[in-house]
């Protein structure tokens, strides 16, 4: 019988601390992250290891290592996903007995499982904005060649990411990369997610966490409309006359206002037209993102990116700093705006979000309660409204939440 085994790239020591001789579902209380899990086929802890939070996951050895080399590989290309972390093998019971293996991978920080998000708060717009999230999510693995094989909520994390969500990657387990995806592809990882979500949307009525008046026949569909205007818009050829060369800017424009770059792009002369047609090549998902981490260095989601930007092209105007956006300019905006703001919210819940999504959401409250008010609050009474009405009342819900169950 081969002996304890734990393969990672970097692994921490304190992992062989751990009760490996135990099955996940009896260890101890004590070890144990206290985060919310999504609904799996398989066993799933969070623990506690050092500085950081993983997820471990019991599985067959022969899956545990698919899943591990997959996620590595497709970790190479950069898409929104949970990074792998290791694989254990060779448990045993103090009796002798085997044990499944375990697959780890790190806790993706304030990110949440669909569940936890709804029984937060019941927002009627909540499934259209996380079907939107998983769209985006998915064309994003297709245009890498990545077949899902297990489209679904359960299978996702989301982060909030300004008004919306963004999505990422938790199980790879049924995954094939590929070259390009066929049509053929493209259209089951599809009907899979449509059918998933079907039944998930009608579960979460079921248990009372949305609305039963909502069609999620309707919302599932959606997530096929969604993903189809996208990959059009993404992959999609066009012709465009000779003489109108401007639409082409547009349509990188548009791209651009996606959250997408083009990195290469495709032009045949059609000379019986006096056109060409253009198609997309090869498409890069962080237009703003990557503007973002250059100015400031900060880590931020996509429509979060976005805000940053409009917030820092106001900052700019209002300091009389000019129309374009530079490093200078962002770390006068760091210095006086953005760190200024944060640093008015109580520190305890400074810890529970995402910087950039927290200054998102302060800059909502104020525009709502400066127009109830008829003229600009001020940030320092924005912030102190927002303590007070927004996150105050949401770590009260919390409480009534976690009391109830």
């Amino acid at each position: 019988m081969a002996p304890l085994s734990i393969n990672a790239a970097s692994p921490d020591p304190q992992l062989m601390n751990l009760p490996w001789d135990r099955p996940l579902e009896k260890w101890p209380v004590r070890l144990l992250a206290a985060l919310p899990r999504g609904i799996s086929r398989h066993t799933v802890r969070f623990v506690n290891v050092g500085d950081q939070v993983v997820a471990i996951k019991e599985t067959p050895e022969k899956i545990a290592w698919r899943e591990y080399d997959m996620l590595v590989r497709l970790g190479k290309l950069g898409p929104p996903m949970v990074s792998p972390y290791a694989v254990v093998t060779g448990r045993t019971t103090p009796g002798g007995e085997p044990l499944l293996s375990c697959l780890i991978t790190k806790h993706l920080p304030f990110s949440l499982p669909y569940r936890a998000l709804f029984a937060e708060d019941i927002d009627p717009s909540m499934a259209d904005r996380l079907i939107d999230a998983l769209a985006v999510l998915l064309v994003r693995l297709h245009l890498l060649g990545f077949f899902w094989g297990d489209v679904s909520l359960s299978n996702t994390l989301f982060r909030k990411d300004a008004d919306g969500f963004a999505a990422y990657l938790v199980d790879a387990e049924t995954g094939e990369l590929h070259d390009e995806l066929t049509a053929g592809q493209r259209s089951h990882d599809l009907e899979l997610a449509r059918v998933n979500i079907i039944g998930e949307l009608m579960d979460l009525q079921a248990g009372g966490l949305l609305d039963p008046e909502i069609d999620v026949i309707e919302i599932g569909c959606a997530v096929v409309e969604s993903y189809e205007q996208l990959w059009e818009e993404l992959t999609g050829e066009e012709t465009i006359g000779l003489d109108q060369r401007w639409k082409l800017t547009a349509r990188i424009d548009r791209l651009a206002e996606l959250g997408f770059d083009i990195g290469e792009m495709s032009m045949v002369h059609d000379a019986g037209n006096e056109a060409f047609v253009v198609r997309p090549k090869v498409v890069d998902a962080g237009h703003n993102q990557r503007q973002v981490k250059h100015l400031t260095g900060l880590d931020v989601q996509e429509a979060q990116a976005k805000r940053l930007i409009d917030d820092m092209r106001t900052f700019a105007s209002v300091q009389g700093l000019g129309d374009e956006l530079n490093q200078a300019v962002a770390r006068l905006w760091i210095l006086e705006a953005f760190r200024p703001t944060l640093e008015l919210v109580p520190e305890k819940f400074r810890r529970q979000y995402q910087e950039a999504q927290l200054y998102h959401e302060i800059l909502e409250h104020r525009w709502y309660i400066s127009e109830a008010a008829g003229e600009d609050v001020g940030i320092d009474t924005a912030v102190r409204s927002y303590v007070t009405h927004v996150l105050q009342q949401r770590e009260h819900k919390a409480t009534i939440s976690d009391h109830e169950s």
